[in-house]
């Protein structure tokens, strides 16, 4: 009767002092239901107040265990963590066995790609691209993006005067104004002039973006979203398909084909390399796919 009372107590105080919503309210009784069934089938009697740290931590295990994800465990601590320190206010417990315990870390997907078979299949099929300038100006941002793996904020920031042709290479300015300079290949040259051309043939105008609307004007992050959006989406079944996944693509594709972690960080513009390995999950994946495959034992 007072495990009844104590956590009554505590679900008209989370809708009638705190103002949760009841769909809250029942998530927090479901979790605080499952909790309780987990310790009262452990061998002993327990109770509310005889629960430690180690009872509620292995609840926690059981739970992934199950399959359950960490924003899923973490939700139902969450709501045992809320009870505990009600009851201990109420005086109804005399301490908090969830203080010392800490939730499993969320588990960062990993970065979407487009296969390099895909994007060959892109940017090597001259049906896939509109005539006339539209068409040049959209397979130019594709390639910008899958050559350079520069950001989308750094693309539309880009002026002609950025371009070295002689020296393959692009000044690029990245987060908090730090500039790089990111060398480029002899097709992208080759696109780049042929775009820079018909872009002074089709705009007498003064303003030195590279990359113009119809307008001629610098380009919106909505309008290269959406060409990158819509040629993506004749080659990949990817949910997302937006300018960083050709930045990440890019990534992938270079360490896929032996480029050093470090060579790559310098090229994406990371201050730290940790945030570059992330890209060694994503080929490691890759290859265990491969793997999976191709073994004649699986």
């Amino acid at each position: 009767m007072q495990r009844v009372m104590m956590t009554e107590d505590f679900l008209n105080y989370l809708r009638y002092e705190r103002n949760r919503s009841e769909l809250t309210v029942c998530r927090y009784e479901q979790s605080l239901r499952d909790f309780e069934s987990y310790f009262k089938n452990r061998e002993g009697q327990l109770s509310w107040e005889s629960v430690d740290s180690d009872v509620i931590r292995d609840w926690m295990e059981s739970m992934m265990d199950k399959g359950d994800m960490a924003s899923t465990v973490n939700s139902s601590l969450s709501a045992v963590r809320s009870f505990f320190r009600f009851a201990l206010s109420r005086n109804l417990v005399v301490r908090d066995p969830s203080y010392a315990v800490k939730g499993p870390k969320k588990q960062k997907p990993l970065p979407q790609f487009v296969r390099e078979e895909e994007m060959n299949r892109l940017l090597d099929t001259p049906q896939m691209w509109e005539d006339g300038f539209p068409g040049l100006r959209a397979r130019t941002i594709i390639i910008l993006f899958y050559e350079t793996g520069i950001r989308l904020a750094e693309l539309i920031g880009l002026d002609v005067s950025d371009v070295d042709f002689a020296a393959h290479q692009i000044k690029v300015t990245g987060k908090r104004n730090k500039q790089r300079i990111v060398p480029f290949c002899t097709e992208l040259e080759n696109v780049l002039r042929e775009y820079v051309a018909q872009r002074n043939a089709v705009f007498s105008v003064s303003d030195g973006a590279l990359i113009l609307s119809d307008r001629g004007v610098r380009m919106r992050r909505d309008q290269v979203g959406t060409i990158v959006k819509q040629h993506l989406s004749l080659v990949t079944t990817l949910k997302k398909r937006s300018p960083h996944v050709l930045r990440h693509s890019f990534a992938t594709a270079m360490l896929n084909n032996g480029a050093g972690l470090e060579d790559v960080r310098l090229l994406l513009g990371h201050e730290s390399v940790a945030t570059t390995q992330i890209y060694t999950h994503t080929t490691f994946e890759q290859l265990k796919r491969v793997y999976e495959n191709a073994h004649p034992r699986n």
